[in-house]
């Protein structure tokens, strides 16, 4: 017996091509009339199909005859052989034994023979390899073809636009409809005509000790169709190139290790006799002391094994990088679309044609002259819907915009808490901590937790919204409507992921002011300072915990949560014998793959590329943590696939989408955030500026640099509104005459003629520099792509 089969009413017997399962619950007496009236309509496009039932629960097996078939094929253009191709391919690759181990078996890399393939023409049957009518299109084509024809079956006399099956699926009237896996995906199928692919699909494929070996693309594409097949093609692609960036990451990682003692900024301040002797000013109103130096010196010695000379290279490499990979993939997918026939599809024609939504809800009709007379949309109808679309978007944008504003004014209120329980204090339980851990640092854990949370939870919201507001603008096609949801989402996501990383990427700290002239946020909050290394560690933490959560969850909600929902579905048929688990109800207690499968799959892999581009200068390590999770990813989505999802209706598709232009953009944007972030964010240039440009021994070296970075503010022009309360300031203060503090920033002393205005040799020239360095940086962008 065969797994994927169906019963075949004319041969009485099981085979591997038939084509198509439906499954429904009778409720009621309308639910009865509406699945007899869509039977008859099933009759009428001369499918044949048998009802088998097991209590409530019916299932509708469906065969497709030759002739529906042949019918079906020439209307949707579908390609099949007519010649096999003789041309050899086969290439002599220096020392390619190398790969060996690398290796799957020929008869999986490559389970069909390779055809010169023509549109079907019914008419002209004799054109093509035709050697049995029952075998010749295969499984994957037979359900695409069935589904085309279920889609637009009418279930009511009265009214021809009550059609389709996905309408009786989300009614109730039906509660799934799927085609039929081959066999257990663990054993054989008993049936020797059988070839068990979903077998082969899980043993050289879908389990993680294959982690190291190719992908049987071609496999996949024939059991789950072009769609399914180049989106793994692209996640490998995108994997390989990842180790490649990876190991650069690694090296410059490496690279501030080795270079760790020659820290000389880092330990000027940890030295006592320097940064213990400077006094900074107080970093919040009323419940912040004045502090020393030293107290970061854990955080600057953190701070330097990401920005160091080697950030400087990495941004660029990684400029260069992620140019090459969009043009090498550019390259694998047209060889794709040349080895599967795909050059001349402009679209898959199932995707091309008119979504029955489309043709239910628009009462309009017009006359085409390819078409004759179809539905449309009026303009008006159009417009008002688009609106109503972008509003809502913008509505849910504002949202996030008004969590980012709480979670900085969270930052603001803790740090102040933070600040207290931290004090630097003799008597303090928490000076091993507070040795160790900042004020800055935990406020910046604390509130990127907090963030990560937030979004996951406006991630869940915004999904269902974007589907129904998608929904509610009738695209015509499913390809427009598929573009129009990776919109709406994307954008959602971008501004959800990315929002946190930007404000502590450019505006954290930029716009402070100075202890005699503060600036407040909504003329209430004072504006976050950085700490006197800089926001790059902020940065890095942020980066860090929301970019390895988003993963950890999303392997958690791939892997976990449809096993544990299968388990729970299949526990009843655990006490039945195999033989009276009928491979229908087997494959109905799997999950759905809906539509939008990939779309969800695509969308989580988009993220993680923008976050190891747009941030990338901040955290040299995210390569490395990408590619670790996408090795595992691979095998996770190949897992579900395989072993947990009924098997999906195939499609084709000659590329990965409007997924190509978002790509695209991420890239270009890529290169000015690293730029900015290496210019105006890290401290390497303004070091380099130091160091050779104003350092007056000939030897170059950063000592003094600390000293230099900050300014001095005389402590009795601080106005009242931000001096530290009584009680605030550390036991040292009080016993020590102190009358400065110093700030991060370049501006004249107290009592220099135009004190505390930006100075211009320590100032105005580095930024020149900075803007230089943006603009050279860009044009190797230019010239590389």
């Amino acid at each position: 017996m065969c797994y994927h089969s169906y019963l075949d009413i004319t041969l009485h017997i099981f085979t591997c091509y038939c084509s198509f399962i439906i499954n429904c619950i009778i409720r009621h007496i309308i639910s009865q009339k509406v699945t007899h009236q869509f039977l008859l309509s099933l009759n009428v496009t001369c499918l044949s199909f048998q009802e088998s039932e097991d209590g409530r629960t019916y299932f509708l097996k469906i065969h497709v005859p030759w002739e529906v078939l042949a019918t079906y094929a020439d209307v949707l253009k579908i390609k099949v052989p007519f010649k096999a191709n003789d041309i050899p391919d086969k290439k002599d690759v220096p020392l390619s034994w190398l790969c060996t181990p690398y290796r799957l078996p020929e008869h999986v890399m490559q389970p069909e023979p390779d055809y010169f393939t023509a549109t079907f023409d019914k008419s002209k049957i004799d054109f093509f390899l035709i050697e049995d009518k029952e075998t010749f299109f295969p499984p994957s084509t037979r359900s695409r073809i069935v589904y085309y024809i279920l889609s637009r079956c009418s279930y009511s006399k009265e009214d021809k636009d009550k059609k389709g099956i996905k309408r009786l699926l989300n009614n109730g009237t039906y509660v799934a409809a799927f085609p039929l896996h081959d066999c257990r995906y663990w054993t054989k199928s008993i049936d020797a005509n059988c070839e068990s692919e979903r077998y082969a699909l899980y043993k050289y494929w879908a389990r993680f000790s294959s982690f190291y070996k190719e992908q049987p693309l071609n496999l996949v594409r024939k059991y789950y169709g072009e769609k399914i097949g180049i989106y793994f093609a692209w996640l490998g692609f995108y994997t390989e190139m990842l180790s490649y960036a990876a190991v650069v990451g690694l090296l410059c990682f490496i690279y501030g290790l080795a270079t760790f003692d020659e820290n000389v900024w880092s330990k000027e301040i940890c030295n006592e006799t320097i940064g213990g002797q400077i006094i900074m000013c107080p970093l919040c109103d009323k419940k912040c002391g004045y502090w020393k130096l030293s107290t970061t010196c854990s955080s600057s010695w953190q701070s330097y094994l990401f920005d160091n000379t080697a950030t400087l290279f990495f941004a660029i490499f990684m400029g260069i990088w992620v140019t090459l990979f969009l043009e090498f993939w550019k390259r694998r997918q047209a060889r794709l679309e040349y080895e599967w026939d795909l050059v001349d599809m402009e679209e898959e024609q199932q995707q091309m044609q008119l979504r029955p939504e489309y043709e239910i809800k628009c009462t309009h009709r017009r006359l085409n002259q390819v078409t004759q007379m179809e539905p449309y949309l009026p303009l008006t109808s159009k417009c008002a819907r688009s609106v109503l679309s972008g509003a809502t978007v913008l509505f849910w944008i504002s949202l996030i915009f008004a969590c980012i504003i709480a979670v900085i004014v969270y930052r603001l209120a803790v740090f102040a808490a933070f600040a207290g329980i931290m004090k630097d204090s003799p008597t303090n339980n928490m000076d091993l901590i507070g040795n160790l851990i900042t004020p800055q640092f935990a406020t910046s854990v604390t509130a990127s937790c907090l963030n990560f949370i937030i979004i996951m939870v406006l991630n869940f919201l915004y999904e269902h919204v974007a589907i129904k507001i998608t929904d509610m603008e009738v695209p015509r096609t499913h390809v427009e409507y598929e573009n129009k949801l990776t919109v709406k989402m994307f954008l959602f996501q971008f501004v959800n992921y990315y929002s946190s990383c930007f404000y502590v990427a450019f505006f954290k700290g930029k716009f402070v002011g100075y202890p005699g002239d503060y600036s407040y946020m909504f003329g209430k909050w004072r504006n976050e300072e950085c700490e006197p290394g800089g926001c790059l560690i902020e940065l890095t933490t942020q980066l860090v915990i929301v970019m390895v959560g988003k993963q950890v969850w999303g392997n958690i909600q791939e892997a976990l949560v449809p096993w544990l929902r299968n388990w729970w579905v299949s526990r009843s048929a655990r006490s039945h014998p195999e033989s009276l688990y009928s491979r229908w109800e087997q494959d109905h207690d799997l999950q759905s793959f809906s539509q939008l499968g990939l779309f969800y799959e695509y969308l989580e892999m988009v993220i993680q590329f923008g976050f190891i581009t747009l941030f990338v200068a901040s955290f040299p390590l995210a390569p490395l943590l990408a590619l670790m999770n996408n090795i595992l990813e691979v095998r996770v989505d190949a897992w579900k696939f395989t072993t947990q999802f009924r098997r999906p209706v195939a499609a084709k598709a000659h590329s990965i989408g409007v997924w190509d232009e978002i790509l695209n953009m991420i890239a270009v944007f890529s290169v000015v955030t690293n730029a900015f972030i290496v210019a105006f964010t890290s401290d390497m240039i303004p070091r380099l500026v130091y160091k050779y440009a104003y350092h007056l021994d000939t030897e170059s070296t950063m000592e003094g640099y600390i000293n230099n970075s900050l300014s001095v503010f005389n402590i009795s022009e601080i106005p009242e509104k931000n001096r530290p309360e009584d009680g605030e300031n550390p036991d040292w203060f009080y016993s020590s005459n102190i009358t400065t503090c110093r700030y991060r920033d370049y501006r004249y002393p107290p009592g220099h003629e135009k004190q505390y205005t930006y100075t211009m040799h320590l100032y105005g020239e580095p930024k020149h520099i900075l803007m230089s360095f943006y603009v050279i940086y860009l044009n190797i962008f230019v010239i590389t792509h």
